[in-house]
């Protein structure tokens, strides 16, 4: 198969841990020039010293996604280092799960996600959008959720976010056809990754469970003890139920490795046995 990774500049936000991560070494393994992005300067180090001592080539700034001017400051770096950006990886995010009577524990976490997983994409795509159009060519990735598909109780400022980023990808690729393709990927529900650390609330986790809640607890405590069947735990079995994040990232990685007027522009990867009903 073609190497379509080889080469490009790949910037990604969060990217010191989680997908963002995995996304990173991924494609700096497949030969693209990775510039991260993190709040966390030593998550970030590690992450840029993963891909190094890997013989990849990398770079990061700390960034706060929800502040425009560096962003700004990001995109400046990557075009100083690379002369160009071909993709944005719109990775970082906040799950602040929780009911509206949650609202006296969950209103500063509900502030920050509309911050992040909205402003922080606004923010990315302004600071690559001119870049992109004078090359003639890019990619923006968004990372949406099957939160996103459809309103249930438990995660409404979440779920506000997530169709908004769905809104704001499709009006950017109908705007930008022909030289900026624009790819919207839902996760499944992935325990491996430190999202659930934002949740609020853990029972609000049911709206996206449905009739399904009470096997899915039983499966996540399985998950817990390391108790999982082998079905279960058998990605090349139909009863698998959770996810590694590994195949997001592959997902993710896949939408890059296209040709240019190639667009992969929604993407959803789950688990073929987890249970969530979105």
């Amino acid at each position: 198969m073609t190497n379509h990774v080889d080469g490009k500049v790949v910037v990604i936000t969060g990217a010191g841990g989680g997908f963002g991560r995995l996304v990173a070494t991924k494609a700096a393994g497949l030969g693209a020039r990775v510039v991260g992005a993190d709040i966390n300067q030593q998550a970030l180090d590690e992450t840029v010293a993963l891909v190094t001592d890997a013989g990849g080539t990398a770079s990061g700034l700390v960034t706060d996604v929800t502040d425009l001017d560096q962003m700004r400051a990001l995109a400046a770096h990557a075009v100083e280092a690379h002369g160009a950006i071909d993709v944005i990886i719109n990775n970082a995010g906040t799950m602040p799960l929780s009911f509206f009577a949650d609202h006296k524990d969950a209103a500063g976490a509900w502030s920050r996600c509309i911050d992040i997983n909205i402003k922080g994409v606004l923010n990315g795509i302004s600071s690559v959008y001119d870049q992109m159009m004078a090359q003639g060519r890019g990619q923006v990735i968004n990372l949406s959720s099957i939160y996103g598909n459809f309103p249930v109780l438990g995660s409404g400022v979440y779920q506000a976010t997530k169709t908004a980023v769905n809104y704001i990808s499709e009006s950017l690729r109908v705007e930008a056809q022909g030289k900026i393709k624009v790819t919207i990927i839902k996760p499944t529900g992935v325990p491996g990754t430190n999202l659930s650390g934002g949740v609020v609330n853990t029972e609000a986790v049911v709206g996206i469970l449905g009739q399904n809640a009470l096997s899915y607890g039983a499966t996540m405590a399985a998950y817990a003890e390391g108790k999982l069947t082998p079905e279960q735990a058998d990605p090349d079995n139909a009863q698998y139920a959770v996810l590694d994040p590994a195949y997001i990232a592959d997902a993710i990685i896949t939408t890059i490795n296209q040709p240019w007027g190639v667009s992969l522009s929604d993407v959803t990867v789950r688990a073929t046995g987890d249970g969530y009903v979105l």
